[in-house]
């Protein structure tokens, strides 16, 4: 799909709108969310279009962050628009981490099974929902900044599939912009290969559809290989990849 510098925009914004930080700040082409969390879309300076930023806006941004007490951070589209901002910060001690895709599709181009018996699109997050940002192999602390961040957010539904009183999969779906934003997909490790997330997926699109958005977004880490595999199969594509820039933290002692 190809994305006009409105529509990064809108994907950006959207994206604050799903995983709303303690405080925005704005700067001409910047979003700057400050946050405490461990969510790194909250907490990272994101541009708004993808032409040459301009690196004398640098200090400012570094500044405001500074300003408000939360360490600076930075996520950059992997483009070469922003290789003089990835030199500059190289300088100043920050790391080049977590590559990520930004992926997109029109939703009638999603190829999506028959939807899963057992599915609901709630309002709010039951415990369930939040529980399963919890389970085995993952990280307790940023499952459950995740999952009260998702909660918190505007004009949200949130998707489960359940079995005999038994949520196996889970995910949020984000309404703005002109935009169904997908978040937080998680499904059980024992029910892994049903085709539950692509059942989650479709009961969102339909959602979407209701609403008149015609198009969806997510983002995935580039190194999750079966997410990859399954947002191909549905049809999205990748619009563009990014990373984190962090300041190398001093080892724990």
């Amino acid at each position: 799909m190809h994305l006009t510098a409105t529509g990064i925009e809108a994907i950006e914004r959207a994206t604050l709108q799903a995983v709303p930080p303690e405080v925005v700040e704005e700067l001409p082409g910047w979003l700057l969310p400050m946050d405490h969390g461990t969510v790194g879309r909250a907490r990272s300076a994101v541009p708004l279009h993808h032409g040459e930023p301009d690196l004398a806006l640098l200090p400012t941004i570094l500044a405001r962050y500074e300003a408000r007490g939360f360490e600076a951070a930075f996520r950059l589209p992997e483009a070469p628009p922003f290789e003089a901002w990835q030199r500059e910060l190289r300088a100043r001690g920050f790391l080049h981490q977590h590559p990520t895709l930004t992926q997109t599709c029109a939703i009638a181009d999603l190829t999506l099974p028959v939807p899963a018996a057992g599915m609901a699109l709630d309002p709010a997050p039951d415990a369930a929902w939040m529980a399963m940002f919890l389970g085995e192999g993952l990280d307790p602390e940023d499952g459950a900044c995740r999952s009260r961040m998702l909660s918190r957010a505007t004009d949200m539904r949130y998707a489960s599939v359940r079995e005999d009183g038994l949520t196996l999969a889970c995910g949020a779906a984000s309404f703005g912009q002109g935009w169904l934003g997908v978040h937080g997909m998680r499904t059980a490790a024992a029910q892994r290969g049903r085709g539950l997330a692509g059942a989650l997926l479709g009961a969102m699109a339909q959602e979407a559809t209701h609403r008149g958005i015609g198009r969806v977004f997510l983002q995935v880490d580039a190194s999750n290989s079966p997410a990859l595999s399954l947002y191909r199969r549905l049809g999205f594509t990748t619009a563009w990849p990014y990373a984190y820039w962090r300041r190398a933290q001093p080892p724990k002692l």
